[in-house]
């Protein structure tokens, strides 16, 4: 289990790092869904790596949780704009 809990926490700083790759190489747009999507993965598969592998990092799991919720925000407002 701890295995499968690294590998998510690994997943997600790369799925950070290549959403951050895309914006700045003008392949997706930052309230994309691609984008958001991956931030939203990224951030889920990383508050489980906080909270599994090292309770009591605050700051981390608050940051990607926070990183999360922007993400899920973001798409739902422009769900709601687009209907």
């Amino acid at each position: 289990m701890a295995t499968i809990i690294d590998i998510l926490g690994r997943t997600g700083s790369v799925l950070y790092l290549l959403t951050y790759a895309l914006v700045f190489l003008k392949k997706t747009a930052r309230d994309s869904l691609l984008y958001q999507g991956m931030n939203i993965t990224a951030g889920v598969f990383v508050v489980i790596n906080a909270i599994a592998m090292y309770l009591g990092a605050c700051a981390k799991t608050s940051l990607n949780a926070i990183w999360s919720l922007i993400g899920l925000y973001t798409l739902g407002r422009k769900w709601l704009i687009r209907n």
